[in-house]
């Protein structure tokens, strides 16, 4: 069974709970903007399901780009790791936590 990109992004930050993710992606043609934390997705442009099992990233999600910040994030003064990942760059910090 492979893991969609979202749950593999939920499962890094579980291991990397100093971190949050901002991810933007194209769902369904429209552009999203989903913080990911402690395992834990939300967008931050659309409503949030409270249904944890309902996908924020589905499999067919395209990531346009991946930020790192270090939490706790604070939208008025975020503090970045490191900015505009590709999923492709974004590969080896996933290999680094075994995701």
């Amino acid at each position: 069974m492979t893991n969609s990109v979202g749950q593999r992004l939920e499962r890094y930050t579980l291991r990397r709970p100093q971190e949050v993710l901002l991810v933007t992606a194209e769902i369904a043609g429209e552009e999203d903007r989903v913080a990911i934390f402690k395992g834990y997705s939300s967008s931050l442009m659309r409503p949030t399901s409270f249904d944890a099992d309902v996908p924020i990233l589905p499999s067919e999600a395209k990531i346009i780009r991946i930020d790192r910040l270090a939490s706790p994030y604070n939208p008025d003064s975020p503090r970045y790791i490191e900015q505009g990942l590709t999923w492709e760059t974004f590969q080896p910090l996933l290999s680094e936590v075994g995701v």
